[in-house]
């Protein structure tokens, strides 16, 4: 790679002015935005999501202009249900990362989960692990296996999550709880445990929706569209 080069990926792009577009990187140095000139040419190819990317940009501000673009490996293929969690990552990225915060790791983790969904792996554990590295990164992480009151999850406990916080043991059953033995299987990332999967995805959903407002997410509407069987 070139110094002064970025790997890249594209999380979206969008017409800019007559012949450019506006696209969001995403870079070891965070996501960024910039415009692409000729975007109607080979630099427009380039620039669809889920490719490695070399990249350098020009300019000084936030809007920066494109200055080279180049492909710095294969396309990933994705189709179907792997299409769509991969446009659900860009989206989470697009909706939670703020601007030119550098988040490495954050991007190694992008990268390993796009190399995983072109193998049609299981997906609900792979978007759980992106999940959870998003809100770790992001500061809003909590553990899984100490309470708020610093005390140790019961298997047989029941826990509410109170966002930013973690998680409250509490001893009456209402809903949106989690049970202590499907909280420690997170922990441990144990996915064969029963229950755990369906409650990693409620947990993260709740402890995403106070940083993803009241809109919700295009990714998700098409992802359960795709899910649902086709009816005459």
């Amino acid at each position: 790679m070139l110094p002064g080069a970025l790997p890249a990926f594209v999380l979206h792009s969008r017409p800019y002015k007559e012949t450019s577009a506006l696209v969001d990187f995403l870079t070891p140095q965070g996501r960024l935005r910039a415009v692409l000139r000729g975007a109607r040419g080979k630099a427009g190819s380039l620039a669809r999501p889920f490719a490695p990317l070399e990249l350098e940009l020009r300019g000084r501000g936030e809007l920066k202009n494109v200055a080279r673009l180049e492909s710095d490996g294969v396309s990933h293929w994705l189709q179907g249900q792997t299409l769509y969690s991969a446009m659900y990552l860009n989206e989470l990225l697009l909706r939670l990362l703020p601007a030119e915060d550098p988040h490495p790791l954050l991007f190694d983790h992008y990268s390993l989960t796009l190399q995983a969904l072109a193998g049609n792996p299981p997906l609900e554990p792979l978007l759980r692990a992106f999940e959870w590295r998003l809100l770790d990164e992001l500061g809003y992480g909590f553990a899984l296996d100490v309470d708020i009151d610093g005390q140790p999850i019961r298997a047989s406990g029941l826990y509410r999550l109170q966002p930013d916080a973690g998680l409250e043991s509490v001893l009456q059953l209402q809903p949106g709880l989690f049970q202590g033995a499907d909280l420690l299987a997170m922990a441990n990332a144990d996915w064969s445990s029963p229950g755990a999967l369906a409650a990693a995805k409620r947990l993260m959903r709740q402890a995403l929706a106070p940083h993803l407002g009241g809109r919700p997410l295009v990714s998700r509407e098409l992802f359960m569209n795709l899910k649902e069987p086709a009816r005459d």
